[in-house]
């Protein structure tokens, strides 16, 4: 355990957020995603794991992670099936942690195309959350130097 980290984020998953660079794509993804095959497409190779819920593991990462600030995708989750428009409650507690974060209205994405887009990712984080749809794409922003 270390002082000052949130103790959801473990040793790999802290090692892949500190490894990757602007505009990279950390993908957090529900129980039921594929993903232990889309996170051998990634650049990690391998699925990461935070058996927590969605909102959770993103409360965790954000407090790490800075969101890109330059696009208007930095943000983003998988929409459900025939229903763009919908937003379910494990999307609504996301974007609360999103928001919280300074980051920006997540977009939605198609099903496929948000798998398709997993797989260009860097990292899959796969939670211990069950309530379908609760599927994430939050991409790596920059961190500003200090004021002198």
């Amino acid at each position: 355990m270390l002082k000052g980290l949130d103790p959801l984020l473990n040793a790999d998953v802290l090692y892949a957020l500190r490894a990757m660079g602007h505009g990279d794509d950390l993908i957090i993804a529900d129980t039921n995603f594929p993903s232990d095959s889309v996170a051998r497409d990634t650049v990690l190779g391998h699925v990461l794991r935070i058996d927590r819920p969605a909102a959770e593991v993103v409360r965790a990462v954000l407090s790490v992670y800075p969101i890109d600030t330059f696009v208007d995708d930095a943000a983003a989750r998988m929409e459900v099936v025939d229903e763009p428009e919908t937003i379910l409650p494990v999307m609504e507690e996301v974007q609360g942690e999103v928001t919280a974060a300074g980051g920006p209205e997540m977009m939605s994405i198609e099903r496929f195309a948000f798998y398709d887009r997993s797989k260009q990712a860097y990292a899959v984080i796969q939670t211990g959350e069950r309530r379908f749809y609760g599927c994430f794409a939050l991409r790596k922003g920059v961190i500003p130097p200090d004021e002198s």
